[in-house]
């Protein structure tokens, strides 16, 4: 049986053009003992997928050339040649770019239930809400009361992160780019303020949402964005880094420059990965399922049909014209 891959074809200088991306008619192999035969319906695409395009060390393995990109997959058992799972079982795992992949058992997992959308799983009930959670409740620790400011506030992340933040009782700001994601904030998600970075006076507008100052920020941008959030940190406060998105496609000084700000106002700012939060997965699982159940965490997914949308749809990330989470759709086999 035929497939598609698609591979890295080069490393990019800037934003990924598609000239960094090559597809690639592979054969499909038969599962071997242990196996199975995985046709991908949805495939995610993350920020974090940039930096592994670069020839650098980092927390995780470079992509290499002429081999496939990979991300996180939901996926139809086509072929089952191991224990525990059959045919049309529904499972989920980090995977290369290809239609079908033939991967060990042990590689994936299959989905608690499939009485709900299943591209959450690679949205809110996946790594993007895992990560929301993790980094917001072990390193942020907002209580009711304060100031909880979020950076990329309409993505896969953030948007979580200002929902779980608003159930903890916390005055949610957050910072979107453009005046129609600013709204979906303040009118869908429930944040109580929402400002637009691009706006000419962001810097003022910042100012107003922010009377009492900040008390947790949740750091997903990084650069002249952030430099300005800086600006009002309270004592004490508490700043998880997600990433820094403005500095991925960049060459230029992007900041934050931060030090002498973290001193006046004795904040604690920590990188983290969603690793380090494995051991409270299951319970993380069950809590966000649990607060989509109850109407407390909205999931708002943006999804281009078919394989060959995988490079625009992973600039969408870069240039903002995805809403929520990112998702390809590269098959109607789960429909």
């Amino acid at each position: 049986m035929k497939n598609e891959q698609i591979v890295l074809a080069k490393r990019p200088d800037g934003v990924p053009g598609d000239e960094v991306f090559r597809y690639e008619e592979v054969e499909t192999d038969s599962p071997g003992v242990g196996e199975l035969l995985i046709e991908s319906v949805y495939i995610s695409v993350d920020p974090y997928m940039r930096g592994r395009m670069n020839d650098a060390k980092s927390y995780a393995e470079p992509f290499k050339i002429d081999e496939p990109l990979a991300g996180h997959v939901v996926g139809k058992v086509a072929e089952s040649n191991a224990d525990g799972f059959e045919s049309g079982d529904v499972v989920t795992g980090a995977l290369p770019w290809k239609k079908f992949n033939t991967v060990p058992s042990d590689s994936v997992d299959k989905v608690p239930s499939t009485e709900v959308p299943l591209y959450l799983y690679l949205s809110t009930l996946g790594m993007p809400g895992h990560t929301a959670y993790g980094g917001l409740l072990n390193i942020g620790k907002p209580q009711e009361g304060e100031t909880v400011v979020v950076s990329a506030a309409s993505g896969a992340v953030g948007s979580v992160v200002g929902q779980i933040a608003k159930i903890k009782g916390a005055r949610v700001v957050g910072i979107a780019g453009g005046p129609e994601k600013v709204k979906h904030l303040t009118d869908n998600l429930g944040f109580d303020e929402g400002v637009d970075y691009k706006a000419d006076d962001y810097a003022e507008r910042l100012a107003e949402a922010v009377p009492d100052g900040i008390d947790v920020y949740f750091e997903n941008v990084g650069g002249s964005v952030s430099d300005e959030v800086f600006n009002h940190l309270n004592r004490f406060a508490r700043i998880p880094v997600c990433g820094a998105i403005s500095a991925y496609n960049s060459k230029e000084d992007n900041g934050p420059r931060v030090q002498t700000k973290l001193i006046k106002s004795q904040a604690l700012m920590q990188g983290f990965l969603v690793g380090q939060f494995k051991d409270d997965a299951k319970n993380a699982s069950e809590q966000l399922a649990k607060w989509i159940e109850e109407g407390k965490i909205k999931s708002e997914v943006s999804i281009e049909e078919g394989f060959d949308k995988l490079p625009k749809a992973f600039r969408n990330l870069f240039t903002g014209e995805n809403l929520g989470k990112q998702i390809v759709k590269v098959s109607d086999a789960l429909d």
